[in-house]
């Protein structure tokens, strides 16, 4: 396929998707749309505003309370999801091209997304429609008490832009699996993968109204959508800092409960009873550079044992070398770029920052200053946990070498940032395995001997990020639990 005519064949419509339908937005300003790879515009988009949202939660609520969605058998509904996961597979390549293009994601990575990753969770999603049961109590004299979930009604959803496919998919996913209505503001930098996907959806089957999309700036859109008072729940993922402001909006409207998701600053721990350090290495470089690095769980902090921290740390430093930035639209380029300037330039402050701060770069990368967002990885050793490249999050391609002599040791270095998202760890000893397993603190926790992963379990289970990475659960059928209220029902007489 020529990607590059696909590319300029793209006729762009980035606008609110509300009621079915695409409407002007009510704001009279607008941003450029910058194709990362080249930093030149792609198109221009309004940057949203209050009216949009107040429009998208009426149409929702209307729909809500009407039981067009929420009415209607879970079976019926899993139909249409899986429908939809049907139709993403279809328009794999129109997706994957927008994904691209916005967000600088090599072309055969995006497909994968649209191809398995996004399609994968939402069949999981819809399988598990029909299965949100309640409890009871024992019948006790006349009295019959048991609980039932119900969907919360209109749910907010605000996306990141590292996965911008998936990341619609993962908010309204579980949401409309549970019942709710949604109105969805994607990332300002990746908006029109989640609009197509609500294109898709109305061919899969869902109402009108049911899924909107508003698209523009966090500022204008993100902040009504966080701060209106009949949004029933607001589902959250990107950075810690503005996790922590929507918390506050939430508070401050009508305390509505919130799904928060604020990142990660992942360990790789591994001990030296570990033998197959290849394998170890593959799996380090493969981690901290999927994505760009532009990834919540990625494993940005290698914590390895004295006795072969520098053997791997070689063996890590040899395969990263071979990562070179490429044009995303070559099916060939396996790293692409950044998402934006901004973040080009954030990661960009903290590798000099470590560098001042007297870590040294085993490995430092290139950094194109225009034409694009280009940053090849960069390694650092010589670390301490005080410093910002070992405690923040970068998102971007850099790795951290540390070191540690005890069990104990390793213990306190994986659990030295304020983030608890993920973590592996790498021992042949189990009862190591299992101390690790509660001693680290982490939703979820990856416990490896050798060689490559088991098979991907296709979002069935869940957990829930610790400390500042977050707080509930979107995966598998707690997932839709999180998207419910549970209602306790007591019936008394005869």
């Amino acid at each position: 396929m020529n990607w590059k005519e696909s590319a300029a064949a793209v006729r762009w419509n980035i606008q609110p998707f509300i009621d079915g339908g695409y409407r002007p937005s009510k704001a009279a300003e607008s941003f450029d749309n910058i194709n990362p790879a080249t930093e030149s515009t792609l198109c221009r988009v309004s940057a949203g505003n209050a009216q949009d949202i107040d429009e998208a939660v009426r149409v929702a609520r209307g729909r809500f309370n009407d039981g067009c969605w929420s009415e209607l058998p879970s079976g019926r509904r899993a139909e249409i999801l899986t429908r939809l996961a049907d139709l993403i597979v279809q328009h794999k390549t129109e997706l994957a091209l927008l994904d691209t293009l916005e967000m600088g994601k090599p072309i055969q990575a995006a497909l994968n997304d649209a191809e398995n990753f996004a399609p994968m969770l939402l069949r999981s999603w819809a399988g598990f429609a029909d299965k949100l049961l309640g409890i009871s109590a024992p019948i006790t004299g006349s009295a019959l008490s048991f609980n039932v979930y119900e969907p919360r009604g209109v749910v907010g959803a605000i996306t990141p832009w590292n996965f911008p496919s998936v990341n619609a998919v993962y908010k309204f996913g579980p949401a409309l699996a549970a019942g709710n209505t949604v109105v969805l503001k994607p990332s300002e930098f990746s908006a029109s993968s989640a609009l197509k996907l609500a294109e898709l959806a109305l061919e899969a089957g869902l109402p009108e109204g049911v899924l909107n999309v508003v698209p523009g700036l966090g500022s204008t859109v993100g902040v009504a959508l966080a701060l209106h008072p009949d949004v029933d729940m607001l589902s959250f993922t990107g950075s810690t800092t503005t996790g922590r402001k929507i918390m506050e909006m939430s508070a401050r409207s009508n305390g509505k409960p919130l799904l928060v998701e604020c990142g990660g600053k992942s360990p790789q721990v591994v001990f030296d009873d570990v033998t197959d350090l290849d394998a170890v290495a593959d799996a380090v470089v493969e981690s901290v550079l999927w994505n760009q690095g532009q990834v919540c769980g990625a494993h940005t902090r290698l914590i390895a044992h004295q006795a072969i921290a520098d053997a791997l740390l070689e063996k890590v430093v040899s395969r990263a070398s071979r990562y070179a930035p490429g044009d995303p639209l070559d099916e060939r380029t396996t790293f692409g770029p950044l998402a934006n300037a901004n973040q080009r330039d954030r990661v960009k402050t903290y590798i000099n920052g470590g560098l001042k701060a007297g870590a040294r770069a085993v490995l430092r990368g290139s950094i194109q200053e225009s034409g694009g967002c280009y940053v090849s990885p960069t390694i650092f050793d010589r670390v301490d946990s005080q410093m910002a490249i070992v405690r923040e999050e970068i998102f971007g391609p850099v790795l951290c070498a540390q070191s540690f002599s005890t069990e104990e040791e390793a213990v306190r270095l994986a659990n030295g940032t304020e983030y608890g998202l993920a973590a592996t760890v790498w021992t042949r000893d189990m009862g190591r395995s299992k101390r690790l397993a509660r001693a680290v603190k982490a939703g979820h926790i990856l416990i490896r001997t050798s060689g490559k992963e088991g098979p991907e379990l296709g979002g069935m289970l869940s957990f829930e990020p610790q400390k500042a990475s977050g707080f509930g659960s979107e995966l598998g059928l707690r997932g839709l639990e999180s998207y419910s209220t549970l209602k306790w029902l007591n019936f008394n007489g005869n």
